[in-house]
């Protein structure tokens, strides 16, 4: 597991073993004799309540049966499944089609009102055009080997960008300058995603600022790319995996995190003529 996943997942784990830990105790239960009675080895309630194993949906029900708590075996079931889904796969995500895992997002962006986002990769998708959601796309599928329904995912992606100008959401938001000068699909994708990208930024929701190349930072080092859903959840993209981050201390670094990449970005007239300087390179 990525290393920027760990704390997350395991203190969600240790949360969840404490909590079997005191059901085991009300119970009057040792470990030992737990064990023995579901059959296991004898240091696996350890294991569990110290978060180091993750107990699967049959380990809690035998858990809840033999210390006479089975009240309670939907909702812990329930937090462990939401504990796996804090680090998924993106092959696991996409495995029914990027159309699917699309409009799997929709909800949780519906229902924010303050969005912070950090990309180091790509254009975010909020701003994308058709043409380079795409380019994106069609990299994935030859990438992860997924089932290509790339256009009508662009169209969901599409869609979604609705949310741009309705309600009273306010969209924060950071691009490295290299994302701007990475050549997604070809020369004229790009041209037109950075035209794209400079309508945007003119929208009073939006406020977009570029971090520079060559600029020294004693701070707000580049990183992963996440997205501040309010003040509620952090999704982040890794190489191989998307994380869900919803432990409050967490979400708090990445809050600060972003201000401290906000401090060394460029806005205004000066990201624009960012922008405008990548235009002109592409020729």
């Amino acid at each position: 597991m990525h290393s920027s996943s760990s704390s997350s997942v395991q203190q969600a784990r240790q949360a969840l073993g404490r909590r079997l830990r005191e059901i085991r105790k009300d119970s009057g239960m040792t470990a030992r004799a737990l064990a023995a009675l579901a059959g296991w080895h004898a240091s696996k309630c350890s294991r569990i309540e110290n978060g180091r194993t993750a107990p699967s949906d049959s380990d809690i029900r035998s858990w809840t049966l033999h210390c006479g708590a089975q009240d309670q075996t939907a909702d812990l079931i329930a937090t462990a499944r939401n504990i796996d889904g804090m680090y998924v796969e993106w092959r696991r995500i996409e495995r029914a089609g990027l159309k699917r895992a699309q409009e799997n997002a929709l909800p949780l962006f519906e229902r924010t009102q303050r969005f912070r986002i950090y990309q180091s990769w790509v254009v975010p998708g909020l701003f994308q055009t058709a043409a380079y959601t795409t380019a994106v796309l069609n990299t994935v599928v030859n990438l992860r080997q997924t089932p290509d329904d790339v256009a009508q995912a662009v169209a969901v992606r599409m869609d979604r960008q609705r949310i741009l100008r309705s309600g009273h959401r306010r969209f924060a938001v950071l691009v490295e300058e290299w994302v701007l000068r990475t050549v997604i699909g070809d020369t004229s994708v790009m041209a037109e995603q950075l035209r794209q990208l400079l309508t945007v930024a003119s929208l009073p929701s939006v406020s977009l600022g570029v971090i520079p190349m060559g600029r020294p930072r004693g701070f707000g080092w580049p990183t992963e790319s996440f997205t501040l859903y309010d003040d509620r959840q952090v999704n982040v993209e890794l190489v191989s995996a998307h994380l869900t981050v919803t432990q409050p201390r967490e979400i708090h670094d990445y809050a600060v995190t972003f201000n401290e990449l906000s401090a060394v970005a460029r806005y205004g007239a000066d990201a624009r003529s960012l922008i405008a300087a990548a235009i002109d390179a592409l020729g």
